[in-house]
């Protein structure tokens, strides 16, 4: 039986075939840390080697989804590194193909803001639930770094490329609802039932034919894989080289500071 209990950012809590996996950084709106960023990487083998798990819910603690990077860390320098402790580009598409090699179905109960790499995480779920209220997008350019960690590939596919770059040039918000209008996500409740929903799909799931929904899952994600090996290498390290530039520095600390930033282009 696989341990859970040695993760500190993540939750993990299994009923009927089902895991529910909570993000569990409600004081930070689940931003993204170094050790939840290296706990996410880790906990979708453990997912997918779990014999007692047949369908996955994905959610945040507290009022959001994911937040997206923790722009204090970055503000210490402690997030994002070349190697070493913080999160590196390896981690970073790692993060991406363990999310789409895990078999079992996963549900994405978005039930509060999903921010930047916190968007990416849950639009990298199989099916999503989102609150109507909850907001969506992928921020990176108003941190001043590329959108490097999936978003390049998750937006223009869903609801092509046109509107895809219009929403990762200017890094603006849909919420809930209109992000179900436009396919960004599969459907849009009220907040309250937001995880009602998300375990009814994972129920249904669960309790079909296991073989036939893994491996119609698996034939899509062949797809998708196709996408990731054409881009995210390259978006990646387009983004690890704007979190050395001038604009970058300055987000974090017009984000510290809780100012409009002043870009350079730098």
């Amino acid at each position: 039986m696989i341990d859970y209990s040695r993760y500190q950012f993540i939750k993990v809590e299994k009923a009927e075939s089902i895991a529910t996996v909570t993000l569990n950084r409600p004081q930070a709106l689940n931003a993204v840390n170094a050790g939840l960023h290296h706990e996410l990487v880790r906990i979708w083998i453990d997912l997918a080697d779990d014999d007692e798990i047949d369908a996955i819910v994905l959610t945040g603690a507290g009022r959001a989804f994911c937040a997206g990077g923790d722009m204090k860390e970055m503000a210490g320098d402690s997030l994002v590194t070349d190697s070493g402790t913080g999160i590196t580009i390896v981690e970073a598409r790692k993060l991406v193909e363990r999310m789409l090699d895990v078999e079992q179905p996963i549900i994405g109960a978005i039930n509060g803001d999903a921010v930047g790499l916190g968007a990416t995480i849950a639009l990298l779920c199989d099916i999503t639930v989102a609150a109507e209220t909850a907001r969506l997008a992928d921020t990176h350019v108003r941190a001043g770094v590329v959108a490097g960690d999936g978003g390049a590939v998750l937006w223009p596919l869903l609801i092509g490329p046109s509107r895809a770059k219009e929403f990762l040039m200017r890094g603006h918000f849909v919420n809930g609802t209109q992000a179900a209008a436009m396919g960004l996500v599969n459907y849009a409740v009220p907040a309250e039932q937001v995880m009602s929903r998300a375990r009814e799909l994972a129920s249904e799931l669960a309790q079909g034919p296991t073989l036939a929904i893994r491996g119609s899952k698996s034939a899509v994600n062949k797809w998708l894989k196709q996408q990731v090996n054409l881009i995210v290498e390259a978006s990646l390290g387009r983004e690890m080289e704007t979190f050395h530039t001038s604009d970058h520095r300055e987000a974090v600390a017009a984000f510290v500071e809780k100012r409009k930033p002043k870009f350079t282009g730098k």
